[in-house]
């Protein structure tokens, strides 16, 4: 007779056969979250934090979570986060426009009133410890396929040598048809430029005056009254001003070429601000002459500030009419002329010419102006650079001087194609100035393909790099959680803690004066590796401390008092007790840093002396302004460990 297990039993297997398929069925989850808690518990460990550091979000309260777009050091230790309307259409319609001071010490948080909107602006550190903050948004774009009606660029023409006339927002100008165009903006003509010319009869009497007049021009942005294809134009014609009588009617005038509705790209302001550190307020200067969005501001070793590129009030990239701020007077001149893409890299080297690396931040023709090279700016020549591997995968790279800066070698990092290109590289390149024929060489190659990436010096003279994407925007969900330091003594890459949060588009990362590493921002297309919900901005704050500062605890060389100022030797004397243990002293020139671009952060090694007591430091500063161009700087004193001190801010003049 065959045996029949009872009723009690095969509820009892049925059951335990449940607990194992569903044990089995969560054991993925189950082994991920064992994963994750190891992981914690591993990172959390001082001797990995020793070995690799580690990372921290920063509590920011709600009122001042903004869309960091820009981010700047000032000598106050404080951070500015300038957001503007924060790539939010929304906030820039209803005139929104936002900028946050973070001060890392206390943790503390400051709303700043902003007078425009600086979204993708350009900033540089000016001599007195000013931020210089100049350009932004005056229009969004819209896209192919979503602009309704026809618009352009418009030249307005003024041909009277008597006034120079405004053209209120709202202008109304009519094509020989009949159709008619509104300006978007204000725009204001200059008198036209009035020449006299005297000749003389052989016999030495003298012709009468003749008088040439060239026609003034302005630029302005204009859109069709009403929709369709009437609207429509290719053609040059010459458009009447509505409302204009008399000789205005008759001496102003528009001119346009092309009418049409193709993608309307963004267009720039002109405006131009101071932000004082100490009122923490923003000051308006003089307005530049070309409206610039997505501008490069360098400084110069005079401590003048060269404004380059940007779209211009139209949507154009800025043809090459650079020009020069004067903190001292406040104002803007003329600077030499040559094209680049929008947020070129370029650096002060030795003797004061600038390179450029060719990162970039994307606006332009691929093939125009993105060939890496050095540029004299006294004699407007620029000699190209060759050596560079994936040179058409140079937008949204990194670029920085390698410390010290008197080795004059500069380093490319990562990058990616042109536009929504998915493309992207591991390179990195490095060019010695110092050479005779200076070549781009291949440096150590990255983890992996790699835009937006961020990359800080260090105290140390390392290169912490962190964060970016495998894909325009981190599409696909490419965010890369990854951080390394370089080394250019061995010219190698060693692992660092990894972030917890992810940066591409948007993103910033800067040193902070007690030696940690600040991350901000960050503006994926999209949420989902699917690419399916849109993307948000990042608005935490995540902040890296260098495994130098977990070794060094509470024993960290220490500056004491000193000045801030250096004597006329260049010169200035510390007291320490940690005289004896004190190996290198650098002055570290504070970032300000937007769209990966960060040209003003540079590390000079200066000359240490100890006193005979073995209580003060002295450190010589180079007095060539082309190394060390005016302004505040933190100095950092280092042990033989490599373990920095808190830094001192002194200034240079």
């Amino acid at each position: 007779m065959a045996y029949r297990p009872s009723r009690q039993f095969k509820k009892t297997l049925y059951g335990s056969g449940a607990v194992l398929v569903l044990a089995a069925l969560n054991a993925p989850a189950a082994v991920s979250f064992a994963t994750e808690k190891y992981h914690a518990y591993k990172i959390a460990q001082p001797e990995y934090q020793r070995r690799y550091g580690s990372w921290a979000v920063v509590d920011v309260p709600e009122q001042y979570r903004v869309n960091a777009i820009h981010a700047a050091l000032l000598h106050t230790g404080k951070v500015l986060l300038i957001a503007g309307s924060g790539n939010n259409q929304k906030k820039f319609d209803a005139g929104t426009f936002e900028t946050v001071l973070w001060d890392p010490v206390k943790n503390t948080f400051k709303t700043i009133p902003t007078p425009e909107d600086f979204f993708c602006s350009g900033h540089s550190q000016l001599p007195d410890g000013r931020l210089l903050v100049a350009g932004g948004t005056a229009r969004y774009e819209i896209l192919d396929g979503e602009v309704r009606k026809a618009g352009g660029g418009m030249r307005v023409k003024n041909e009277s040598p008597d006034k120079a006339i405004t053209l209120r927002k709202g202008t109304v100008f009519r094509s020989p048809s009949g159709v008619e165009y509104v300006s978007k903006f204000d725009v204001t003509v200059p008198k036209a430029k009035r020449e006299f010319e005297i000749s003389y009869f052989k016999s030495g009497q003298m012709k009468p005056w003749k008088t040439k007049v060239t026609a003034a021009e302005a630029r302005v942005f204009v859109e069709a009254r009403k929709e369709g294809p009437q609207a429509l134009t290719t053609q040059a014609a010459q458009y009447e001003i509505v409302g204009l009588k008399g000789e205005d009617a008759d001496n102003v005038y528009g001119l346009a070429q092309k009418l049409t509705t193709e993608k309307q790209d963004f267009q720039g302001i002109r405006a131009a601000y101071e932000f004082d550190p100490k009122a923490e307020r923003y000051i308006p200067v003089a307005p530049m002459k070309d409206a610039r969005w997505y501008p490069t501001l360098v400084t110069l070793d005079d401590g003048k500030v060269l404004a380059v590129s940007g779209l211009n009030d139209v949507g154009d990239v800025v043809p090459g009419d650079n020009e020069i701020y004067d903190p001292k007077t406040k104002k803007w001149s003329k600077g030499p002329f040559r094209y680049f893409p929008t947020y070129p890299a370029l650096f002060l080297t030795k003797g004061g010419k600038l390179l450029y690396t060719g990162s970039n931040a994307g606006y332009g023709p691929a093939e125009k102006g993105r060939e890496p090279g050095l540029w004299d700016l006294k004699k407007n020549s620029f000699t190209k650079l060759a050596g560079l591997t994936d040179p058409d995968q140079l937008e949204t790279s990194a670029s920085l001087m390698l410390p010290p800066v008197q080795d004059q070698k500069v380093m490319v990092l990562g990058g990616g194609g042109v536009g929504e290109s998915p493309a992207s590289t591991a390179r990195t390149s490095i060019i010695d100035l110092s050479e005779d024929s200076p070549v781009f060489s291949d440096g150590p190659r990255l983890p992996q393909g790699t835009r937006y990436l961020s990359s800080v010096l260090m105290p140390d003279d390392s290169v912490f790099t962190t964060g970016g994407s495998a894909d325009y925007r981190g599409r696909g969900g490419s965010d890369i959680l990854k951080a390394q330091f370089y080394d250019p003594k061995t010219n190698a890459f060693d692992e660092a803690a990894a972030p917890t949060v992810g940066r591409n588009y948007h993103s910033e990362a800067l040193l902070l004066p007690d030696g940690r590493v600040a991350t901000f921002g960050s503006d994926p297309l999209f949420d989902d590796a699917d690419n399916t919900k849109l993307g948000t901005f990042e608005q935490r704050i995540e902040v890296f401390t260098p495994p130098s500062l977990h070794r060094g605890g509470d024993n960290r060389p220490v500056l004491g008092e000193g000045p801030q100022e250096l004597d006329q030797n260049g010169r200035a004397t510390f007291k320490t007790r940690d005289a004896t243990r004190i190996a290198t002293a650098r002055l570290m020139r504070p970032s300000a840093v937007t769209h990966t671009t960060d040209v003003e952060q540079r590390s000079v090694e200066l000359a240490l002396t100890k006193g005979t007591d073995g209580t003060t430091v002295t450190v010589e500063v180079p007095k060539d302004r082309t190394l060390v161009p005016p302004g505040w700087y933190m100095l950092f004193v280092t042990d033989q460990d490599g373990i920095p001190s808190e830094a001192k801010w002194i200034q240079v003049a």
